[in-house]
């Protein structure tokens, strides 16, 4: 193997595939970084079995003057290779086999002589079939997986709702989160060429935090293909692939309530600064416990109190109230989470009870739709 590159394309490179890369993993060789160069591309992954990123560096095209490729060959290097490139003095580094695994770097004046490993023991990718596949634009996607992982359980007895369920009909995609105290729900419309459908797909919480990673940037076309128990994407020259989360993740229509009794509507951002005021002193309680209720069918009161720490209260008037009074005590950070991730400047919040699980929706658009259960206190 010997190839020359350009330091800022390698860089960049690298910076995507190391993020996959686990120093804890039980597979020595996923320590390392795969460098796989052929004819006219240098392929570089990296993987811990869960999560695979690969990068595909193109010698020709507009990468020609960027990459020379003089041998192919193929080496597992350390991951402490993303060190090492960040800090050489020259814009191009050279990279060559020598015996054993042994990889000599040069660059300007610095050369470095590094022990690598082979290539052969480093686990084959599973296979995909690239022409089953749907599109969707990447800032949409990044969108999407902001306004529903947060509701991600981060408990792990129930590990199928430690990702966001994926559900695709037609043109129709549709992601929900929960953690059984909240729910979240996000759809929109994609470019489904090849009228792929499925309902039970679940897409582990650190894959998409990874790829919102990779999703940073220039808006783009994302191509996900779905395989087994795998899931791929493809944006330009990067490729994710994760594996899914097993098992049947719960129905949540029937949780979903179907009427409702009171009808508010607040501004997005109004309401989402006095419940943050107000969990500044409900920090201090244990289920960060705010109190919502109506007032003479014309304004809120958001309150909250610490035996430490003393009371707030914070009164909203502008606001339409249709409906029942309500009043009602909920966790403060599920509320913030869900009026963090709405874009729209108006909500409308839909109540059937102190005791029922609430509804949080935009008020222009029924794409998006929050669920949070109460807490009872006494």
């Amino acid at each position: 193997m010997h190839f020359i590159i350009n330091k800022e394309t390698l860089n960049e490179a690298l910076s995507h595939v190391s993020k996959a890369v686990s120093s804890k993993t039980v597979n020595p060789i996923l320590a390392g970084i795969k460098f796989a160069v052929e004819n006219e591309e240098i392929i570089i992954t990296g993987s811990d079995s869960e999560i695979t990123i690969q990068t595909i560096l193109s010698a020709n095209n507009e990468q020609i003057e960027k990459i020379k490729i003089i041998e192919t060959g193929k080496i597992i290097l350390p991951k402490y290779i993303v060190e090492i490139t960040k800090k050489l003095p020259e814009e191009d580094i050279e990279f060559l086999i020598k015996d054993n695994f042994t990889v000599i770097i040069k660059s300007g004046a610095s050369e470095f002589l590094l022990n690598g490993f082979d290539a052969e023991d480093y686990p084959n990718l599973p296979y995909i079939n690239p022409e089953q596949f749907f599109s969707i634009e990447s800032d949409l996607l990044k969108s999407m997986i902001r306004q529903t992982i947060f509701a991600v359980s981060t408990v792990e007895n129930r590990q199928i709702l430690n990702g966001v369920l994926w559900q695709l009909e037609n043109d129709s995609l549709k992601f929900v989160a929960t953690d059984s105290h909240r729910l979240a729900i996000r759809k929109a419309t994609t470019s489904n060429n090849t009228n792929l459908s499925f309902s039970n797909v679940v897409v582990p919480s650190k894959s998409l935090n990874e790829l919102s990673k990779i999703l940073d940037g220039a808006n783009r076309e994302v191509q996900v293909t779905i395989e087994a128990n795998q899931i791929l994407f493809r944006i330009d020259d990067i490729i994710l692939l994760s594996r899914l989360l097993e098992g049947t993740y719960p129905e949540i229509s029937r949780i979903i309530p179907q009427t409702t009794k009171t009808q508010i509507t607040l501004q997005t951002k109004e309401l989402l600064a006095a419940i943050e005021r107000a969990s500044l002193i409900a920090k201090d309680s244990k289920n960060n416990i705010i109190k919502f209720m109506t007032l003479d069918g014309e304004r809120i009161e958001i309150s909250s109190h610490s035996t430490e720490l003393g009371k707030v209260t914070e009164n909203l008037f502008n606001c339409k109230i249709n409906g029942d009074s309500i009043k009602i005590s909920f966790n403060a950070k599920y509320a913030i989470d869900a009026l963090r991730s709405i874009d729209s400047s108006e909500i409308l919040i839909e109540f059937t009870g102190a005791l029922s699980p609430f509804v949080v929706k935009p008020l222009d658009h029924d794409k998006t739709l929050h669920l949070i259960v109460p807490i009872r206190t006494i």
